[in-house]
């Protein structure tokens, strides 16, 4: 695997498999790599000839109050687990590569509608954030296809839609949910739990699994919500969102459509989100 650090050499190397014929897939990322993220890279190996990843902890995605310079970084880790994955290259551009005229001089991507609700309503900015450094790593990197991960559902979306509304020519893969033996969702910020939080974050899976059951037995939309929030406060955590919601960010009124549930919570100091998507053909409320 090749490391380049370098948009030259980067597209140097990109533009030399495109002459070959060769198919390329991405898959961005902010390092400190897990089993979920390693998965992404084997969906990626599936649908091209050649794979890039990109390790780059984004500052236009954080708030002035979040975990950017604590966020955790292990480059040589992220490395040797690429490599060992099956990774082609590693894209590691520092922050000035990233951003060549400064961070006060950010050109920003904005999706509007979808980012004002959910993460957007409770981390203002951050997907512009998350539509501005993705529209530059696919600049860079110009794959044919990229792959996230579906835990991140509504990043997911933001991403779609800023492929489609600027044209990008890449096709969005989203790679089902990596979880541990308990449930939880695979997630760089869960080495932040204490012992005792990381007993009690499996809770967060579970309330979405009773959401789906509760659902199913005709429970309204909004006492199913209720329930879940309720749920989640009784083993202490503070919830930002348990919502369901169609496919399109709609609040739903039956079960003719793809429906998922959301929560985001936080333990302590760690804010963790999870979801679980729903097959139209459930039974109507009573």
């Amino acid at each position: 695997m090749k490391i380049i650090e370098n948009l030259p050499n980067l597209r140097q190397e990109i533009a030399a498999w495109k002459k070959a014929g060769q198919r390329v897939a991405f898959v961005p990322t902010m390092g400190n790599l897990h089993d979920g993220h390693y998965s992404l890279i084997a969906l990626a190996r599936q649908q091209a000839e050649r794979v890039v990843a990109s390790v780059f902890v984004n500052p236009t995605q954080f708030g002035p109050n979040e975990d950017f310079d604590r966020y955790p970084r292990t480059p040589d880790a992220d490395a040797e687990g690429l490599a060992a994955a099956g990774c082609d290259l590693l894209w590691h551009p520092s922050v000035e590569c990233m951003y060549p005229l400064g961070l006060d001089n950010v050109v920003r991507v904005q999706v509007p509608g979808i980012t004002s609700i959910l993460d957007g309503a409770h981390r203002p900015g951050h997907f512009d954030g998350v539509a501005t450094v993705v529209a530059r790593l696919f600049n860079q990197v110009q794959p044919d296809v990229a792959v996230f991960g579906r835990k991140d559902y509504q990043q997911l979306a933001v991403i779609r839609h800023l492929v489609q509304e600027l044209a990008f020519p890449v096709e969005i893969i989203g790679a089902p949910i990596k979880r541990e033996a308990d449930g939880l969702a695979m997630s760089s910020r869960n080495q932040y739990l204490s012992p005792k939080e990381r007993v009690l974050a499996p809770h967060i899976y579970q309330t979405l699994q009773k959401m789906r059951a509760e659902l199913e037995a005709g429970i309204a939309f909004a006492q199913v919500e209720h329930n879940a929030r309720a749920a989640l406060e009784s083993v202490g955590m503070v919830v930002d969102y348990a919502q369901i919601l169609t496919a399109a960010f709609k609040p739903p009124q039956d079960f003719s459509t793809p429906l998922v549930a959301l929560i985001a919570a936080r333990l302590g100091k760690t804010r963790l989100i999870d979801n679980l998507e729903f097959q139209p053909g459930m039974p109507q409320q009573g």
